[in-house]
């Protein structure tokens, strides 16, 4: 499954454009700072609810986080729509627990062996292990979900659980299926990644009191941003380097997954690359990237991603022209500038 927040995490800057990114982030990250300080020490707490024998592979994987992105939504609309409160921290413990849990399960079935440049917690105590721990982390988060007055968090956080799971179900049943139409590869990407930013944002402004219609073009939001991200995410596994990533990387090639750049070069090529992309695809080897690249780049195929990309930001920022122009939602819109800068090492590379 996947994951995230950041599967993805920025390289450090080594250039002006880099350090221009990591200021916005800054701007983005900083007022919210206490209250992603909250969320990191209630993260922390929860390692207490384990087995004390688990402690340590407890610790191991909360101390794995990126950039926090879900728990960013969730403080960006609480922002927005008055003040955060410890609501909103609850939500976003919550929403990241489940966010670690799939990433979690979702090293074990591309068999990666690093995130966020360390080893996964696969590779770090076997596959079995963690399967398990990855469940454990689910009940933990249907637990404190169930600790509200309401059902109404348990439900959502349950709903969502769910899709991401579905999702990722008809993603491994689709693998290696030429041809995937993009209907159905935008109806993948939405549940497996798109749902979980959605429902960072659906119970950030739930926690602000925010009525069902407003819910959900907060919703909305998430969910453009969401999978955009996983498109972001997609190009980066076959054109990225993982010592700028931080991840393995081409483990949906491994897998036989059919993300949109190779989907695209698959329309766009003729008989002959055609024929030649689905041998590939049906046994990969990580010698042929190269070949893999050029073929791509022959099709524009990562351009014409990355425009599909751009489409989802503006999607997200259309839901916030919806909202009371008295809203304070200035974060919410840097924060999709700050996902549209984070394509430049791609464009760069095709």
């Amino acid at each position: 499954m996947l994951a995230t927040g950041t599967k993805a995490t920025a390289a450090p800057a080594t250039d002006p454009q880099d350090a221009e990114v990591g200021l916005l982030w800054k701007q983005i990250a900083g007022p919210l700072e206490p209250f992603l300080e909250t969320v990191t020490d209630r993260l922390a707490e929860q390692v207490r609810a384990f087995d004390p024998e688990l402690i340590g592979l407890a610790e191991y994987t909360l101390q794995g986080q990126g950039k926090r992105l879900r728990p960013c939504l969730v403080g960006l609309v609480g922002q927005a729509l008055g003040k955060i409160t410890d609501d909103h921290v609850k939500v976003a413990v919550i929403i990241e627990m489940v966010h670690l849990a799939t990433l979690v399960h979702d090293d074990v079935m591309d068999e990666a062996a690093l995130r966020r440049g360390r080893r996964t917690v696969a590779a770090q105590w076997g596959n079995e292990t963690a399967v398990l721990f990855g469940d454990c982390l689910f009940a933990q988060a249907l637990r404190w979900a169930a600790s509200f007055p309401t059902p109404e968090v348990c439900r959502a956080v349950a709903h969502a659980t769910q899709v991401v799971c579905t999702g990722e179900i008809l993603q491994t049943r689709y693998r290696r299926n030429f041809p995937l139409s993009y209907e159905h590869y935008d109806r993948i990407l939405a549940m497996k990644t798109g749902e979980l930013f959605a429902l960072a944002c659906d119970l950030g402004a739930w926690s602000s009191g925010a009525d069902s219609s407003m819910r959900e073009v907060f919703r909305r939001f998430g969910l453009g941003f969401g999978t955009a991200y996983q498109l972001y995410d997609d190009c980066l596994d076959l054109i990225g380097e993982e010592r700028f990533a931080g991840k393995s990387l081409g483990t949906d090639l491994a897998k036989g997954k059919l993300t949109l750049p190779v989907l695209l070069a698959w329309y766009r090529a003729d008989l002959r690359d055609r024929a030649r992309l689905e041998s590939w695809i049906s046994q990969w080897d990580p010698s042929l990237l190269p070949r893999l690249r050029e073929l791509l780049e022959r099709y524009q195929a990562i351009p014409a991603a990355l425009a599909k990309f751009h489409e989802y930001l503006e999607r997200a920022c259309y839901e916030l022209h919806q909202l009371p122009s008295s809203l304070a939602t200035r974060g919410l819109v840097a924060a999709t500038e700050y996902l549209a800068r984070q394509t430049v090492h791609l464009t760069g590379r095709v």
